[in-house]
């Protein structure tokens, strides 16, 4: 959501920041929610459904046994995931407390990686 909400273009910012054959993936939950956000009306709708499309062309969807979006990120990011891309403040200081690194907004338009 963040190409429509902050104006980041999230996948130039990751081709700066890793490798640019990274893996990247999302949980099939994170997509489930994205989708039921775009069903809605403005500017929240419409950056959901940005994610959305972004998450499908651009990221390898994984199944997760967590049903709730920011749990199933916590679980995938112990299956040993190196990073996790989020804006999300309570989600954020859950995964840095797990010892993952963050990838997040610094500044106007640049992510950063926070370490644990």
């Amino acid at each position: 959501m963040m190409p429509v909400e902050l104006d980041v273009r999230v996948f130039e910012e990751l081709d700066r920041l890793l490798a640019a054959n990274a893996d990247l993936v999302v949980p099939e939950p994170v997509v489930r929610e994205l989708e039921k956000l775009s069903d809605g009306s403005g500017t929240e709708a419409v950056a959901a459904s940005v994610g959305s499309d972004l998450a499908a062309d651009r990221c390898r969807v994984v199944d997760a046994e967590e049903t709730y979006a920011d749990d199933a990120v916590v679980e995938l990011a112990g299956r040993g995931v190196d990073y996790v891309v989020t804006n999300d403040r309570p989600l954020r200081d859950r995964l840095l407390e797990r010892g993952v690194r963050v990838i997040g907004i610094r500044g106007r338009d640049k992510l950063d990686i926070t370490e644990p």
